[in-house]
């Protein structure tokens, strides 16, 4: 089998799991607990954090921990929004989010609040004086993703970072959950950047983990309520497994990350050299440094996505439409319609998302697989 669906998710590495079993069997009590081992508890969750802080180069204080990817960014959009709701109600963010912002930014607009939602080139990618002309007195806060989930494509955090600084008041959120383990760090903790949401199981960790960094001094309402746990940012008993276990999966993912994005990165030049060579083949990411190392989005053209996804599954190559969260909906890319691609071509999009397992013999054995699947679908095709 040959797994090329990392940015769906990611299996949980032999080391990770151990750690969570050990956990989970040895140390149990509740963190809030007075006793000794509750106690116990507290104290292996705090070093989880400071470790993950350690290797994220922020304060301890500022990882708040979650269940994922999906609850830090309604949690940092709607805390943003209770927070700040009485100095504006506007939002700015991109027409190439995913569904978890886009979904919470539409939930607000139905709550009277006004979002901007900026287009992007024939790359996916934002221009920074789009988000400079966009601001206003009443801007609360502005969104932007790191990495594109669908096509790879890395958008100008810096850039916009440099120019809010000069908007003080704003805050500045970036979706990073496809940015971890790639290189990108320098880009999601530049100095500007207010927050930005993770998700554990992009990188080996449990599913169910996830944190957000929140720099200090940033007014963020809770999104829930309960017993004051995470510095009453985020209530309810901590997963103190999946938490330890993802400290241990981020240390893993740091001490290798050099080389994976080599590697991911040659693994996908080698498939997309082979792909470019086909007339009825769009590839819709870039090869350059403009995009991320381990995702490549591309189309048969006339052969819709899911009978691409299923012809390769039967040889044992498991790759996905553009996006897991709404693969199994039928709709169209929100990335690619943003590009204005054709719907015909849209359809046809798939992803291929490189992870640190995946080698070149593996990008061979897909080039070879492709071929013959080519040649099969030509009686579709012309």
């Amino acid at each position: 089998m040959i797994y090329f669906d990392n940015s769906a998710t990611t299996k949980i590495s032999p080391e990770v799991l151990t750690t969570y079993d050990t956990v989970s069997q040895k140390i149990w009590g509740n963190p809030s607990s007075l006793h000794n081992f509750g106690e116990e508890a507290w104290n292996l969750l705090e070093q989880a954090r400071q470790q993950i802080a350690k290797l994220m180069g922020v304060k301890p204080s500022e990882i708040i921990f979650t269940s994922g990817g999906s609850e830090g960014d309604n949690w940092v959009i709607k805390g943003t929004a209770l927070a700040k709701h009485r100095f504006g109600k506007h939002i700015i963010t991109t027409s190439v989010e995913h569904a978890a912002v886009r979904n919470t930014m539409a939930q607000l607009e139905e709550l009277g609040f006004e979002v901007t939602y900026l287009p992007v080139d024939k790359e996916g990618r934002i221009n920074p004086a789009d988000v400079k002309a966009a601001l206003r007195p009443d801007t609360i806060l502005v969104s932007i993703m790191a990495v594109n989930n669908e096509i790879g494509t890395i958008q100008p955090i810096k850039e916009v970072g440099e120019i809010l600084k000069d908007y003080p008041n704003v805050h500045y959120m970036v979706d990073a959950v496809q940015a971890i383990g790639k290189g990108l760090d320098d880009l999601v903790f530049s100095n500007r950047v207010d927050f930005a949401t993770f998700s554990g199981h992009k990188f080996h960790a449990p599913r169910g983990t996830g944190f957000v960094y929140a720099k200090s001094g940033r007014k963020l309402s809770p999104l829930i309520d309960g017993g004051g746990q995470e510095r009453t940012m985020r209530s309810g008993t901590e997963n103190t497994p999946g938490d330890v276990a993802m400290a241990r999966a981020i240390r893993l993912v740091k001490e290798n990350e050099a080389a994976t994005v080599k590697n991911e990165q040659a693994i996908k030049e080698r498939i997309y050299d082979h792909l470019k060579q086909f007339d009825h083949v769009r590839i819709f990411s870039g090869r350059n440094a403009g995009f991320a190392p381990h995702v490549l989005c591309f189309a048969i053209i006339g052969v819709r996505g899911e009978t691409i996804v299923h012809a390769f599954e039967e040889q044992g190559i498991y790759i996905s439409t553009t996006s897991a969260c709404s693969s199994k909906k039928h709709a169209e890319a929100g990335t690619l319609a943003a590009m204005k691609v054709p719907e015909n071509e849209a359809t046809s999009a798939v992803r291929i998302s490189l992870g640190d397992q995946n080698t070149l013999a593996d990008a061979d054995k897909f080039n070879q697989v492709f071929d013959q699947l080519y040649a099969g679908f030509q009686k579709i095709i012309d």
